[in-house]
C-alpha cells in the first residue's frame, strides 16, 4: 500500500532549505510513499532544481499562496490564512488525497487548523502533541507536550488512550503500560484534576501502571506518560536545556 503524505514545505524556522532536502531523503528511504509538497510552486521548483536524484514520479507540488508565520496567533491563522501551505496540506487529508500531513511550522496554528478542518474522532475532545522520548529501555511516549495548557480529568484519560494506541501501532506492543505524571507515586499526591484522572485511568481498560515522576520518563518505567500540556512542555524544555548544558 502506498502512503501519501502532504508536507507543509514553507513552515518552520528555515522553510524550504530544510523541508525540501528532508522530503527527498524521506522518499529515497521509503520507496512505498508519495509526497505532496505544499507551498509557493515557483520557490519549490527552484529549490528542487538544486538537488540531484529527486524521485519526481513520487513527488507532487501543490501551490499555496500564503504562509503561517511562526509568531502568528492560531486565531488569526485560521481566519486570515485559508490558503496557507499549512491549511492546504491539512485540506488534502480532509479531501482524501493524502493520509497524513506534516508541518514544522507554528504549533498552535497547526493544532487549531487540524482540529477545525479534520475534527476529532468520537470520544476524543482535543488533539494532543506526543513525542517519543529516549529512555534507558528504548523510548517513552509522552503526551500532551503543549497543545492543551488546561486539561480535565476526562481529557487526561483520553490522552492515555491515544498514547496507548499510538505505541501499540508504532512499536508493536500489544498492551503498553501507561503512567500518570505526578509529584509522587502515591495515589493521594497531586492536584484534584490529576487525582481524579488517576481514578479514571485505574478503572479503564488501559494497562495503568499508576503515578510516575519526571525521572521515570527517562528510566523507561512505563511506555506512555500522560500529563497536561503545561506540565509536559515544561518537562520537555527542561530536559532539552539539561542535554544542551551537558553537551
Amino acid at each position: 500500500m502506498t502512503i501519501t503524505v502532504a508536507v507543509d514545505a514553507m513552515g518552520g524556522d528555515v522553510g524550504l532549505k530544510v523541508t525540501v532536502p528532508a522530503s527527498i531523503k524521506f522518499l529515497q528511504d521509503h520507496p512505498d510513499t508519495r509526497l505532496i509538497l505544499v507551498g509557493d510552486e515557483a520557490a519549490l521548483t527552484a529549490e528542487l532544481s538544486r538537488h540531484a536524484d529527486v524521485p519526481r514520479e513520487r513527488l507532487q507540488l501543490q501551490h499555496a499562496t500564503q504562509v503561517v508565520d511562526m509568531d502568528e496567533t492560531p486565531q488569526l491563522a485560521l481566519k486570515n490564512k485559508k490558503d496557507s501551505s499549512m491549511r492546504v496540506a491539512i485540506n488534502l487529508v480532509k479531501q482524501g488525497q493524502a493520509q497524513a500531513a506534516v508541518s514544522a511550522g507554528n504549533t498552535g496554528a497547526l493544532m487549531a487548523t487540524a482540529r477545525f478542518v479534520l475534527k476529532t474522532i468520537p470520544g476524543i475532545d482535543r488533539p494532543a502533541i506526543a513525542k517519543m522520548l529516549p529512555s534507558l529501555k528504548g523510548h517513552t511516549c509522552m503526551l500532551d507536550l503543549g497543545a492543551n495548557v488546561d486539561c480535565t480529568p476526562e481529557q487526561l484519560l483520553q490522552f492515555g488512550i491515544m498514547g496507548s494506541v499510538l505505541v501499540s501501532s508504532t512499536a508493536g506492543k500489544a498492551n503498553p503500560t501507561v503512567g500518570l505524571l505526578n509529584i509522587g507515586s502515591e495515589e493521594i499526591k497531586g492536584n484534584d484534576s490529576v487525582k481524579k484522572a488517576g481514578e479514571y485511568l485505574r478503572h479503564s481498560e488501559l494497562n495503568f501502571y499508576g503515578n510516575v515522576e519526571g525521572n521515570d520518563v527517562y528510566k523507561g518505567t512505563v511506555d506512555v506518560v500522560v500529563c497536561d500540556g503545561f506540565t509536559g512542555n515544561v518537562a520537555l524544555k527542561s530536559a532539552e536545556g539539561l542535554a544542551q548544558m551537558i553537551a
